[in-house]
């Protein structure tokens, strides 16, 4: 199963995400972690060209472009074979993440995008997809609070911009409703983390 984690800035997907992967692994469950943009050295070198704060001058179809070349080279080599092993596979971002930050917040649109991620993915999609929703204001609060984070061009972005993110994840979560569960990001960790535990474990029992 392909289960994607998706959220504005500060959501805390990717701690909720590590939790997850290190329980599974303990039950000893066959699963892997991987991420967006990046999980191959090919496409974390991509990472790097789209995140880089000098890059301001980066064009929005660019970014997408890029970003669906990076998740192409994820999926070829890292995603599809762990599908075909039959491992379960947790991924920090996917799909949703270009229609919600190229197709909303850039107003790309996200028919735009879409298409452009379809060519590269071949029409894949998650399983499920966790969104952990979380006010803007509050997550941007988080990420300046957390000094061993990285920060990258997208956290240098006006509240507008991440405004707009939400807003289309929120809208992404009416149009897929059989794969995506929205989970309050805003409530404490450990109650976010067994949330989502027990979405999965319901998922793969199905």
């Amino acid at each position: 199963m392909f289960v994607t984690f998706e959220g504005p800035e500060g959501s805390g997907k990717s701690t909720v995400a590590k939790y997850l992967y290190q329980r599974f692994f303990n039950e000893g469950k066959s699963v892997i972690l991987t991420r967006e943009p990046g999980g191959t050295p090919i496409a974390e070198e991509i990472r790097n060209v789209i995140l880089d704060k000098n890059n301001i001058q980066m064009d929005p179809i660019t970014e997408a472009l890029l970003y669906a070349a990076s998740r192409r080279q994820h999926l070829v080599e890292k995603v599809w074979p762990a599908l075909k092993e039959n491992k379960l596979v947790l991924c920090d971002r996917f799909l949703d993440s270009s229609l919600a930050y190229q197709g909303g917040a850039r107003d790309l649109g996200v028919e735009k995008v879409l298409n452009i991620n379809l060519a590269a993915t071949e029409g894949f999609f998650p399983d499920l997809t966790l969104y952990f929703d979380i006010n803007p204001e509050l997550g941007l609060n988080r990420i300046k609070k957390n000094v061993t984070r990285e920060v990258n061009r997208l956290d240098l972005e006006k509240l507008e911009f991440h405004q707009k993110v939400r807003k289309t994840f929120l809208f992404l979560a009416e149009q897929y409703k059989d794969r995506y569960v929205i989970i309050d990001a805003s409530k404490p960790l450990e109650e976010v983390e067994t949330l989502a535990y027990n979405t999965i474990i319901k998922r793969l029992k199905k």
